[in-house]
């Protein structure tokens, strides 16, 4: 199953994370010194996808002119003869022709910001990355799943999942387990927040999906479900009647970093990650953690 685009829904208002998103997207908030929307486009782009759509709303022009180029910047850098920013800016520098965004004009849901992106992706299938969650991992996330989704049939669909509390199980889209062949098993349902105690497992689908065309059919005509939404959950349940979905538990540490908690523990982990960085800041967490 060859995956070619990857669609990023990032029309949200980041009401979780206000006042920092009242002005700016919160795509373009740092973890340590880049934005979450590089760090989900370096992601995909590892995992071999070479067309990149973003579903924007208003206000996310600048999720757009992060990835142009600025000539001004270039022109600037390269008078001062900054050749380390000039090649890390060029690095992150998509090719011509490689980004499509397009507009979701109502904030109806994950599964409507989907939808939205139907024509630019076609009949074929694509997957779905949702900026707020970061993974930190080498191979990525992504690479992971399209990994597995190369064992499987041509109309499955792969979900990326992880083991989360027992007593959290309802703030999150939980799957069923059905039969597994070592960190993938075949999902036997799937529902969207569950009341407590009610849970098939505490597998949560997390923020990356490899879906088939045939989604944005149900999508069309979906109707809205939790928080008066369009669930792209409710859309996976339908689609799971004709075709198999699969459950992929990733190797990697997942940051919810659409929450203000999970955005500082995800700056520390990607800074604690960096060689550069490492031992400064465990050296200044030490004076933190003695007050």
């Amino acid at each position: 199953m060859k995956i070619r685009k990857a669609v990023f829904p990032v029309a949200g208002l980041g009401t979780r994370v206000l006042p920092a998103t009242k002005a700016m997207p919160k795509e373009m908030l740092t973890i340590v010194d880049r934005p979450l929307i590089q760090y989900v486009f370096d992601e995909a782009k590892e995992a071999g996808i070479e067309h990149f759509v973003f579903v924007t709303g208003r206000n996310k022009t600048a999720i757009e002119d992060h990835f142009d180029r600025m000539y001004e910047l270039d022109a600037t850098l390269a008078a001062r003869g900054k050749k380390t920013e000039m090649e890390i800016l060029a690095r992150d520098q998509p090719e011509a022709g490689a980004v499509s965004f397009t507009r979701q004009q109502s904030p109806l849901g994950l599964g409507h910001a989907v939808w939205c992106a139907r024509d630019i992706v076609g009949d074929e299938p694509f997957a779905v990355v949702l900026p707020d969650e970061l993974v930190l991992n080498k191979p990525g996330c992504l690479a992971q799943m399209i990994a597995a989704a190369s064992e499987l049939p041509e109309k499955a669909n792969v979900l990326a999942v992880q083991e989360v509390p027992a007593d959290q199980t309802h703030q999150y889209g939980i799957c069923g387990v059905g039969k597994r062949d070592g960190k993938m098993f075949e999902v036997d349902g799937m529902v969207e927040k569950p009341a407590k105690g009610t849970a098939p497992s505490n597998f949560s689908i997390t923020g990356r999906y490899i879906l088939q065309p045939e989604i944005f059919k149900i999508l069309a005509t979906q109707e809205r479900g939790a928080g008066g939404e369009i669930q792209l959950t409710d859309a996976m349940i339908g689609l799971s009647k004709t075709q198999k979905f699969y459950g992929v538990e990733f190797e990697g540490e997942r940051h919810d970093c659409g929450s203000k908690s999970g955005f500082l523990r995800a700056n520390i982990a990607f800074a604690m990650a960096r060689p550069d960085l490492r031992d400064g800041l465990r050296e200044d967490m030490k004076k933190y953690l003695a007050d």
